[in-house]
């Protein structure tokens, strides 16, 4: 697929343990499965670091995750005043790696749904692209105990998204990704409002208007066993209604990506 610039960063080799990488992990009331995460995480990529980025969540989840990081120099914390929303969680985030020298950045959930064995994929996957999606539409990938409606939600929510936007990436929804750190430092990260499943195709249309390269790797994507999804009726409509608005800000974008 051709962008319509022309901006690329070399192709490299990557450390497969994750060293110099580092995973944005948000959380609102995910003390269950916060340590689990960890582990299996460090199971995968032994020298990758972890940023979590708690809402001050009422079950204790911030005061867990700073026992971790006082047991393990990998794990990072950053505390919020109250539940701010995903979108501004990362963006903090994103802000905190670029002050430090990470050369990867990873977003992933709390939930398991977004699962750690995977995480060597975007990595050697990123040797050669600028950002990673994982993707959920394409072979080798897919969802396991959704219901129905939350798949016919999703799968349309890509079309949509894709048709608007002329974009041929698969899956614009999902918020399992891994950028090399030029992308984040083009994006004007202080003017991404949209939050939810919009901040997510945001982030890769800014991307993809940069000229930087964006690959797709398969994964499959069960339901959380742990807690309640974050995903709401309020969150898609304000998705449908920001996609059109990104779509006809396109100039503008390109001219702040150039």
């Amino acid at each position: 697929m051709s962008n319509p610039a022309s901006r690329t960063t070399p192709n490299e080799p990557v450390d497969a343990s994750g060293a110099g990488a580092l995973i944005i992990i948000p959380t609102y009331e995910e003390r269950d499965n916060l340590p689990r995460l960890v582990d299996a995480i460090f199971a995968v990529v032994p020298k990758v670091h972890l940023l979590i980025v708690d809402d001050n969540s009422p079950d204790g989840t911030g005061q867990l995750a700073d026992a971790l990081a006082a047991k393990d120099g990998r794990v990072h914390v950053m505390h919020r005043a109250g539940k701010l929303g995903l979108g501004t969680a990362y963006i903090a985030g994103f802000k905190w790696a670029l002050g430090r020298d990470y050369h990867r950045i990873f977003e992933m959930d709390c939930d398991f749904s977004h699962q750690p064995k995977y995480l060597a994929d975007f990595l050697q996957a990123s040797s050669t692209a600028d950002l990673v999606l994982g993707c959920r539409y394409m072979k080798g990938g897919g969802t396991e105990d959704w219901t129905w409606f939350r798949r016919f939600v999703s799968k349309g929510g890509n079309f949509y998204a894709r048709a608007v936007m002329g974009l041929r990436f698969r899956d614009l929804t999902g918020g399992f990704k891994c950028f090399r750190r030029e992308v984040l430092e083009a994006i004007d990260l202080d003017a991404v409002k949209s939050k939810g499943y919009a901040f997510q195709i945001e982030l890769t249309y800014r991307a993809h208007l940069a000229g930087f390269r964006i690959a797709e790797v398969p994964i499959i994507f069960p339901d959380r066993k742990v807690g309640q999804s974050k995903m709401s009726g309020r969150i898609v409509r304000e998705a449908m209604i920001n996609v059109v608005k990104l779509r006809l800000s396109k100039k503008q974008l390109v001219g702040k990506s150039a």
